[in-house]
């Protein structure tokens, strides 16, 4: 089977030929695409699906379509990536949305206790400023230390002792942290969060499909992440697990047609929710993007996280170690498992956008500029030469 045949989206493929593949990652013909952790390239295999179908809606609208079977497959893909249950996936268009979800259709009383961290991407915080705005819900902010090496880290000892005082409800962080690049310890948060009858919740958009994440050992209650950055899928398709136990105290903020017990018993009005987290999906689903998203995450569960996770650890630690030689301060810590597929690094006195500007235009080097530093964030399907093409153009 060829690897861009839309019917089996999977390529049969040993992961070493998938690697510097440019009939598997068009990609790889253009640019040295270092920016994973802000919006993929889409592999071969999910722009097929999204061929396919457009051929198949053209040709005969819904009719002798495999659409939703192949939507429930990806429920059942994504729940295994994090050990959940299919029955604890809502497809949603984002990590926004899903934490949006969380914040809404929770219950807080003035007073209550929201911890989250000073360096938490902007949809990991706006939802929880608003609450503390129109609820009086508390908003307690970790800051973030710069350590004598330029790294920057939160210290998860920190986060527990906000947990254990008085009224703490939730926890809200990201497990990778976006621009300073810290992978936050979620076992010893999520043991803190459960001695403590705290809800944790997680934004998993920078670990979901390249790095191992367990809910249950965790002991997470929700989390959201997007389709459109690690896991090589399209924007506007992304996912929220809701744990089971505590489905019954996350009402779904937006109630549609979608959300009932009996969606299809037209003229029959009965508010009973889903008994799973489909109830949390308000309509109509963006069936091409989850299609094209389905395509992606069975691609990177044929080759495992295991195997995707060790390649990033090879490809950034040869770009830390370059970076380093080279006089840059690598920001993201890289020692006791903290490690995660970003690089963020600086020069004293570096213009960053026009850095970029600079690699993108003369040597064909896509990476960003953020929160005044460059970051570069290789995938598994990149090579080490184009990790030295890099160095050598900095």
């Amino acid at each position: 089977m060829s690897v861009n045949a839309p019917a089996d989206p999977c390529p049969q493929l040993p992961p070493s030929s998938l690697i510097g593949n440019p009939d598997a990652f068009p990609v790889l013909r253009k640019w040295h695409f270092f920016n994973h952790a802000g919006v993929c390239p889409l592999p071969r295999v999910a722009a097929d699906a999204l061929r396919q179908y457009a051929d198949e809606a053209s040709a005969g609208a819904y009719l002798n379509t495999t659409w939703y079977p192949r939507l429930a497959r990806l429920r059942a893909v994504l729940a295994r990536m994090i050990n959940a249950t299919p029955g604890e996936i809502a497809l949603l268009k984002n990590t926004s949305e899903g934490l949006a979800t969380v914040a809404a259709g929770l219950d807080f009383a003035p007073g209550d206790r929201i911890i989250t961290t000073a360096v938490e991407y902007s949809s990991n915080m706006y939802p929880w400023m608003d609450l503390a705005l129109r609820r009086g819900v508390e908003l307690v902010v970790v800051p973030a230390h710069t350590r004598p090496d330029g790294t920057i880290v939160v210290n998860e000892a920190d986060i527990e002792t906000e947990l254990a005082k008085p009224r703490t409800k939730l926890l809200a962080i990201s497990h990778v942290q976006f621009a300073t690049g810290q992978r936050m310890d979620v076992l010893r948060l999520g043991r803190a969060c459960h001695s403590h009858g705290v809800l944790f919740c997680l934004d998993a958009i920078q670990t979901v499909g390249v790095l191992p994440v367990d809910v249950v050992a965790a002991h997470v209650d929700f989390l959201a992440a997007d389709g459109h950055k690690w896991l090589l899928g399209p924007e506007g398709a992304g996912f929220l697990y809701v744990r089971r136990g505590v489905m019954d105290r996350l009402r779904p903020p937006m109630l549609g047609w979608n959300s009932v017990r009996n969606p299809f018993a037209f003229g029959t009005y009965d508010l009973t929710p889903k008994p799973d987290a489909s109830r949390y999906e308000c309509g109509t689903l963006t069936v091409p993007a989850f299609l094209s998203l389905l395509a992606s995450v069975e691609l990177l569960a044929h080759v495992g996280v295991e195997v995707i996770s060790g390649r990033l650890k090879l490809l950034t630690d040869r770009l830390a170690a370059g970076l380093l030689d080279k006089g840059y301060t690598v920001v993201s810590p890289r020692e006791n498992g903290r490690w995660c597929g970003s690089i963020p690094f600086t020069r004293h006195g570096m213009d960053h956008p026009a850095e970029c500007h600079r690699l993108r235009t003369h040597h064909r080097v896509e990476l960003v500029a953020r929160e005044g530093r460059l970051r570069a964030s290789p995938h598994f399907y990149n090579t080490t030469e184009q990790i030295d093409v890099l160095l050598n153009a900095v």
